[in-house]
């Protein structure tokens, strides 16, 4: 005959934070083994990609684990991933590029405007 096995805690019903396991204990008795909720891994806030060096832990238990385990050394370690990084790194550098590229023609058309102007006044004398 199998033997039944209740919840041991005062939750009677099977919801997603009262899972249990059934373990034969050395006495041959099967008994009810509750188990912890499964942790996702941390994912980065652009790509939604897992990230890498982060460990997956319950949100109450990164109190307890080192920095070393919570962060990646890099900018935004541990909140982004690296290809992110490196996206908004190149992404910043080809803004500022562009607003140099704007200045210069501004400037350069600038030039040629006064340049024409110096001509036709040089042209209206003649």
């Amino acid at each position: 005959m199998a033997q039944r096995v209740t919840f041991r805690r005062r939750n009677p019903y099977n919801t997603r934070s009262n899972k249990i396991k059934v373990v034969k204990t050395p006495g041959g008795v099967l008994r009810a083994q509750h188990t912890k909720k499964l942790a996702t891994r941390p994912k980065c806030g652009d790509t939604g990609v897992p990230l890498q060096g982060v460990s997956a832990l319950r949100p109450r238990a990164y109190a307890q684990v080192s920095k070393t385990s919570k962060t990646v050394s890099r900018a935004y370690g541990g909140v982004l991933s690296a290809n992110a990084v490196k996206e908004r790194v190149i992404r910043a550098f080809l803004i500022e590029e562009q607003k140099i590229v704007k200045k210069v023609v501004k400037e350069q058309t600038e030039a040629a405007k006064k340049a024409e102007k110096k001509t036709s006044k040089k042209a209206k004398k003649n």
